[in-house]
């Protein structure tokens, strides 16, 4: 019988992308309400196009903000500080439409003493890891990320100083039976200026980026192409329009595993759609990290208002070395699944977030990102039969995998 193999793509973005600038914007103005008034409740959607940034979106917080300062701050701090570029962080117009949060919403969500703090909206949340790399993430979309990341790191060192904020980069891995061979294509495409020509581009960015990052991955077959449509002068909101929570696929798993639909950016933990996604992506990280798994889904899912999540379901796509049964158990035993959980052990009313908005809100090695953390390994090892001795949980009931 053959090995089966099999070709998987992710791709990213970069922070001039115009739909991460939306997302940094966003989060931006999450971070200025969460720095002084870590309860505030922040649901904020940026749009951008020529010349102008408009904000929209729900607040209530207790602090003021402005919001001129945050948007124009952020889009220089990106790189749209000139004319030339096409956008400019001082000139370009802002209109902001914001209101208070529903008090219909806040009822259900807010902590009293009679009532503990429910889930911001209903949904599902979906978390994934992979122990095909050290970040437990997927091999394309880690690949992926660092050609975007370092696309920035060159232009803002100024080592490659013809680039411009907008870019994207594609990276297709060969697997065979699950595990990662060699990558087939990588793709870069970089907003430049004028005067430089495709050979020069092409020559820096296989030497600068595309090598460096991918290295002990390429082949001599690998294709590579880096602006393949031959130019990239118009980037940025001039050449298309960016929107917050545009671009979920790239901000979590690069397409492996399932997704919920909700976006991160903009979002205050109490909204599940982050926080929920968060602690699915801890609750997996940690089961493949203690070996339980080679791969691990969580979903996890609310009721608006209410606290127990109305399902939780493990799925090791048959890499389990534990019956999936017991994962589920040890999860309800040891980690957080209520949002107030979720929210005071992963610490996530810091104003944390702008940070999250480029480069992927997972496999980031940063103590900010909590939900990275794998403090849960020894226990899972411990009281799991990962040894073929007895599970600590023998004897106790075991709650359906998904209920």
């Amino acid at each position: 019988m053959s090995n089966k193999r099999y070709l998987f793509t992710s791709e990213s973005v970069t922070e001039g992308h115009p739909d991460k600038v939306c997302d940094k914007i966003s989060d931006g103005i999450l971070d200025a309400a969460l720095k002084d008034d870590p309860d505030s409740r922040v649901a904020i959607e940026t749009v951008v196009k020529t010349g102008f940034v408009m904000v929209v979106g729900e607040m209530t917080t207790k602090t003021y903000i402005d919001m001129q300062k945050v948007v124009r701050g952020t889009l220089k701090n990106i790189g749209y500080d000139s004319p030339g570029i096409g956008f400019n962080g001082d000139t370009c117009g802002v209109l902001t439409s914001i209101s208070e949060q529903s008090a219909d919403i806040s009822v259900g969500v807010t902590e009293t003493n009679e009532h503990e703090q429910g889930a911001g909206d209903q949904g599902m949340m979906f978390g994934y890891a992979t122990n095909e790399t050290p970040e437990y993430m997927p091999l394309p979309l880690i690949l992926a990320h660092k050609l975007a990341k370092k696309l920035t790191e060159m232009r803002k060192s100024g080592v490659l100083p013809y680039l411009n904020p907008d870019g994207k980069s594609q990276v297709t891995i060969e697997y065979e039976d699950g595990r990662p061979l060699h990558a087939t294509a990588v793709v870069v495409s970089t907003h430049h200026k004028e005067d430089v020509t495709q050979d020069q581009i092409r020559k820096d960015i296989i030497e600068h980026i595309i090598k460096p990052v991918c290295g002990k991955w390429l082949t001599d077959n690998t294709k590579i192409y880096v602006n393949p449509t031959g130019r990239f002068v118009v980037g940025g909101p001039v050449a298309d329009s960016g929107l917050t929570g545009r671009k979920i696929i790239v901000d979590t798993y690069g397409g492996h595993g399932a997704h919920g639909g909700g976006a991160f950016s903009g979002k205050d933990p109490s909204k599940v759609d982050r926080s929920g996604a968060y602690a699915a992506r801890y609750i997996a990280k940690n089961i493949v990290a203690a070996g339980l798994a080679d791969k691990c889904e969580v979903q996890l899912a609310y009721a608006i208002g209410i606290a127990e999540p109305v399902s939780v379901l493990i799925n090791t796509f048959r890499t389990n070395n534990v019956p999936e049964d017991e994962i589920a158990m040890l999860v309800r035993k040891h980690f957080p699944l209520r949002p107030g959980e979720i929210i005071k052990e992963l610490k996530l009313k810091r104003p944390i977030y702008q940070k999250t908005a480029a480069y992927g809100h997972f496999g980031r090695d940063d103590p900010d990102f909590t939900w990275e953390t794998l403090d849960k390994v020894d226990i899972l090892k411990k009281e799991s039969s990962l040894d073929g001795s007895e599970s600590e949980l023998e004897g106790e009931e075991v709650p359906l995998n998904g209920a």
